[in-house]
C-alpha cells in the first residue's frame, strides 16, 4: 500500500539587539521610539516597586512622547510568577487593543515580570513584539537576556513557558542604584555561576573590583565593565542554542539541585541565592572526584566571602535536592548532564552524581560557610 507524505520544512530567523539604553526613560532620550510605531499605543507592564520609585518618570516619558500607554502594574517576586499574572497581563491586552505587529508590550521590572510579561507577548493573538526593560542585577545580566520565558506551575519553577524572542532588550544602570544590597548581591551570585562555568577573566574581575562595584551599584567604570564582560559571556553561551536543542549547558552550573531548595524555601531564598549554594555544592563535589583542585575550591568561597553575599546553610536539604537532581534528569532528557567545575572558566558534564555524594558535601559546604562571613555581612 502506497504511503503519501507532505513535508514542510521552515527555519525562521531570530534577530534581536541587547542594548545599553542610559537614562532611558530621560525627556528628550528616543531610544524606545526605535522599535513600533511612534503613533501607536503600548501596554506597558511595569514592576510595583518599580513603579514606585521611577513611574512619575516613566510615566512622563510616555506622556512627552504621545505615545497612547496603558501602565498594567504588577506586584514583584517569585511568589507571583504565576498563570494569575499572566491572565492578568492577557485581560489588559484584550481590553486595551494594540496592533499585532506594530504595538510592543513593554515589560520593565525584573526577572519574574519579564519572563510573565514575555510569556502573554508570546500568547496573545499567538505572539505579538515585546521588549524587555531588566531593573534588576538578576535581569540586566541573566533573566532578560535570552528568549525563554514563563510562568511557574504547582511546586514547578518555569514549568509552563515558550521560546519567544524580545525585539530588544534595554540596559539602562539608573534602576541598579535603587535597588537594595541583597538583590544587588543576589544578582552577583549569577556573575559568579558565569566566572566559574564559563570564563575565568570574569572571576578575576570579581576578585579585583567586585566588592567596590556591589558598594557603588555599578556605577564606576570598573562595576560597568564586570557587567558588560558578563553579558557578553552570556551571549555567547546562549546564542548558539537559544532553543536549548543541546541539553548539556554550561550556563546550567548552579541549577541543578537549587530549583528545589528555592521553591521549598521562597520566603527564604533568592534564586541568585539558590544557585550560588548549588555552585559550591557542585565544586566540593567536583573536588571530591579530584576534578577540581583545592585552590580553585578556596579562590571561590574567598571571593564570596569578600563580596559579603550572605547564604543561609541551615536551608540545605539532602533529600530536597537530591529530588530537584531527579526532575532535572527529566527536564534533560533522561540524564543527570550536571555541570561540574574543573578549573575556573572551564566545567565538565557528568552524569553519576549519587546521593551519597551529595550528603557528604553538604557538611563540608555548611562547615565552611559557618566561618567564613563575620555577622555584619548576615544582614540583609
Amino acid at each position: 500500500m502506497s504511503t503519501t507524505r507532505w513535508q514542510v520544512r521552515a527555519e525562521r530567523p531570530i534577530a534581536y539587539d541587547v542594548v545599553k539604553a542610559p537614562a532611558l526613560f530621560a525627556p528628550g532620550n528616543d531610544t524606545l521610539l526605535q522599535w513600533g510605531r511612534r503613533d501607536g499605543r503600548r501596554l506597558v507592564v511595569v514592576d510595583a516597586n518599580v513603579w514606585l520609585l521611577h513611574g512619575p518618570r516613566i510615566q512622563a516619558w510616555f506622556d512627552q512622547q504621545g505615545l497612547g500607554a496603558r501602565f498594567a502594574v504588577l506586584p514583584s517576586g517569585e511568589q507571583h510568577k504565576t498563570i494569575a499574572a499572566w491572565q492578568d497581563i492577557v485581560s489588559e491586552l484584550d481590553s486595551f487593543p494594540v496592533h499585532r505587529r506594530n504595538d510592543p508590550l513593554i515589560a520593565i521590572g525584573g526577572g519574574v515580570l519579564t519572563d510573565v510579561a514575555a510569556f502573554a507577548a508570546s500568547c496573545w493573538r499567538r505572539g505579538i513584539p515585546h521588549i524587555k526593560v531588566p531593573t534588576t542585577l538578576m535581569g540586566y545580566i541573566d533573566a532578560a537576556l535570552g528568549i525563554k520565558n514563563g510562568v511557574n506551575f504547582g511546586e514547578h519553577k518555569n514549568r509552563l513557558g515558550h521560546f519567544t524572542p524580545p525585539l530588544a532588550v534595554l540596559l539602562d544602570r539608573v534602576f541598579l542604584a535603587t535597588l537594595p544590597r541583597r538583590h544587588l548581591a543576589n544578582g552577583m551570585c549569577e556573575i559568579i555561576k558565569l566566572a566559574i562555568a564559563c570564563d575565568q577573566t570574569l572571576f578575576e574581575l570579581l576578585e579585583q573590583n567586585g566588592a567596590a562595584s556591589l558598594a557603588s551599584a555599578f556605577r564606576e567604570p570598573a562595576g560597568e565593565a564586570i557587567l558588560d564582560r558578563a553579558i557578553t559571556t552570556m551571549l555567547q553561551e546562549l546564542e548558539p542554542d537559544l532553543h536549548e536543542d543541546e541539553l548539556a549547558r554550561r550556563t546550567d552550573y548552579g541549577h541543578t539541585f537549587s530549583y528545589g531548595l528555592e521553591m521549598h524555601h521562597g520566603e527564604r531564598l533568592l534564586h541568585g541565592e539558590a544557585v550560588l549554594l548549588d555552585c559550591l555544592v557542585s565544586a566540593l563535589v567536583a573536588q571530591g572526584r579530584s576534578l577540581l583542585a583545592g585552590q580553585g575550591v578556596d579562590r571561590m568561597f574567598t571571593l564570596v566571602a569578600r563580596l559579603g553575599i550572605a547564604l543561609d546553610a541551615s536551608l540545605l536539604d539532602a533529600a530536597i535536592m537530591w529530588q530537584s537532581l531527579q526532575e532535572r534528569i527529566r527536564h534533560r532528557n533522561g540524564l543527570q548532564r550536571v555541570p561540574l567545575p574543573v578549573a575556573l572558566g572551564e566545567c565538565t558534564f557528568v552524569n553519576d552524581i549519587t546521593r551519597a555524594e551529595l550528603e557528604a558535601a553538604l557538611p563540608l559546604l555548611q562547615s565552611r560557610l559557618a566561618g567564613m562571613l563575620p555577622e555584619s555581612a548576615l544582614e540583609h
